[in-house]
C-alpha cells in the first residue's frame, strides 16, 4: 500500500482543500463589500480582514498539536473537521443575512473560528494517508483540486454577485457542505491512515512548538516560507493598485493580468508535484525561487506605456504561477517531511502559523514602501523576498529531507 498513491483517495481528499479555497476567495473577493455598506475607513476593513490571520496564530498550532494527540474511534483528524466544517458552513450562510454590522462582525469572527478549527487537520491528513515518497504528487492534486474552488468562486462567484451579493457565501455554504459529506463518508481514519506516528515520550503544546523551533533546519524552512509568502502576497495584494497608479491600466485588465498567475498555478500544480517527487522537492522549491525572482524583475523593468505591455506581462505572469506552483506544492509535504514522530499536525500547524505571520507583516510594509518610494517597488520588493528565501531554504540540511531527495 506504502508503495503505490491511492489516487482515488488523494482526490476525494482533496475537496477539503476545495473547500477551504473556495471559502477564502470568496471571502477576500466579497467581505470587503458587505464591509463597505457599513464602514467608509478603508484601513479599518483592512484590518478586519486580517482577522483570519490573527486567529491562525493561535489556534491552528494548538489545534495541529491536539489533533496528534486525540484517539476517538472517528480517528484523530475528523473530530476536528466534524466541528469546523458544518459551523463554517453555517456562519458562510449567516454572513449575508445579517442586517447591522455587529451581526456581521459576530458571524465572520465565528466563520473565521471554524475555519481555523479544521483547516490544520484536514491538511494533515494527506501526509497522514500518503506515503512520504508521494507527498508532493499528493499534495499537487490536492492543491489542484483548490485551486478548481478558486475558479469557481471567481467565475461563478462573481456571476453570482451580480444577481445578490448574499450568492457567492450561500454558493460557498453548499459547497462545504457537500465537501464535508464527501469527507465524512468515503474517508475513514482507522482504515485509510496507513499509520499514526507516535511518540515515544508525551509532549505537551509548548515542547511540540519548541521542537519545531529549535531545530535548525526545520527553523530556516520557516523563514523561508514566511518569506515567499511576504513577497508573493505584497504583489498579489497591491498589484490592482499598481496596474491602475503606475501603469495606468483599467481595473478589469489587471484583475485579468493577474488571474495569470492562478490559471498557470491550476495548470502546473500536478507536474509541480511530479517534478518534485522525481528530483526532490528542496531543489524544486529552489528552481523555483530562482525563476520567480527573475520573473519579478522582468516585470519590474517593464515601464507604463511600453509597447505591448500587457502582453509581456501577462506571458511573466503565466512564469510567475509556474514557479509559485513549484514552490507552494512542494512547501508542505516538505515540512511534514521533517516532522518528527508524533508532531505532524502541529507541524502542519507551524507551517500556517508562518505563513499567517507573512500575511499580516507584508500589507502593511510594502504598503509603507509604496507611500515612500512609488508603487514602483512592488515587484523588486516581490524579488527581495523571494531571493531571501533561497537563502534560507539553502541552509536547509536535514537528512529527513535528503533522504527523499
Amino acid at each position: 500500500m506504502e508503495n503505490k498513491l491511492n489516487y482515488k483517495k488523494t482526490f476525494i481528499l482533496g475537496f477539503g482543500f476545495f473547500a477551504i479555497s473556495i471559502t477564502w476567495s470568496v471571502y477576500n473577493a466579497f467581505m470587503p463589500l458587505l464591509l463597505g455598506n457599513y464602514l467608509k475607513s478603508a484601513a479599518l476593513i483592512g484590518f478586519i480582514m486580517t482577522i483570519d490571520n490573527y486567529l491562525a496564530l493561535f489556534i491552528q498550532p494548538t489545534v495541529g498539536f491536539y489533533s496528534d494527540k486525540i484517539k476517538t474511534r472517528f480517528g484523530r483528524r475528523m473530530p476536528f473537521i466534524m466541528i469546523g466544517m458544518p459551523l463554517a458552513a453555517l456562519f458562510m450562510f449567516l454572513i449575508p443575512n445579517t442586517k447591522s454590522l455587529a451581526s456581521l462582525i459576530f458571524a465572520l469572527l465565528f466563520m473565521n473560528l471554524s475555519m481555523s478549527i479544521y483547516r490544520s487537520p484536514v491538511i494533515a491528513l494527506m501526509p497522514d494517508i500518503t506515503a512520504k515518497q508521494h507527498r508532493s504528487k499528493s499534495n499537487s492534486i490536492i492543491n489542484f483540486m483548490g485551486g478548481v474552488g478558486s475558479l469557481i468562486a471567481y467565475f461563478i462567484g462573481g456571476k453570482l454577485y451580480e444577481l445578490n451579493e448574499g450568492y457567492p457565501f450561500i454558493l460557498s455554504a453548499t459547497l462545504i457542505v457537500f465537501s464535508f459529506i464527501v469527507l465524512f463518508t468515503r474517508i475513514k481514519e482507522q482504515r485509510d491512515v496507513l499509520h499514526y506516528e507516535a511518540a515515544e515520550e508525551k509532549r505537551n503544546l509548548s515542547e511540540g512548538l519548541s521542537i519545531a523551533l529549535r531545530d535548525k533546519s526545520t527553523r530556516y524552512l520557516l523563514l523561508a516560507i514566511c518569506s515567499w509568502f511576504i513577497g508573493f502576497n505584497g504583489v498579489e495584494t497591491f498589484f490592482t493598485k499598481y496596474g491602475v497608479s503606475y501603469l495606468g491600466i483599467k481595473p478589469s485588465d489587471a484583475t485579468l493580468t493577474l488571474s495569470f498567475i492562478s490559471l498557470s498555478f491550476l495548470i502546473f500544480a500536478i507536474p509541480a508535484g511530479l517534478i518534485g517527487t522525481k528530483i526532490g522537492k528542496k531543489n524544486t522549491i529552489r528552481i523555483g525561487i530562482i525563476g520567480a525572482v527573475i520573473l519579478m524583475l522582468g516585470v519590474f523593468f517593464i515601464k507604463p506605456g511600453t509597447d505591448n505591455m500587457l502582453l509581456f506581462m501577462r506571458i511573466l505572469f503565466l512564469g510567475i504561477g509556474f514557479s509559485w506552483a513549484s514552490i507552494n506544492i512542494n512547501s508542505y509535504p516538505l515540512v511534514a517531511d521533517m516532522s518528527p514522530v508524533g508532531l505532524l499536525g502541529t507541524y502542519t500547524g507551524v507551517y500556517y502559523l508562518f505563513s499567517s505571520i507573512a500575511n499580516i507583516i507584508s500589507p502593511p510594509l510594502l504598503g509603507g514602501l509604496i507611500d515612500l518610494i512609488g508603487y514602483q517597488i512592488v515587484f523588486a520588493y516581490g524579488a527581495f523576498f523571494f531571493a531571501l528565501a533561497f537563502v534560507f531554504i539553502s541552509r536547509v540540511h536535514d537528512k529527513r529531507v535528503e533522504n527523499t531527495q
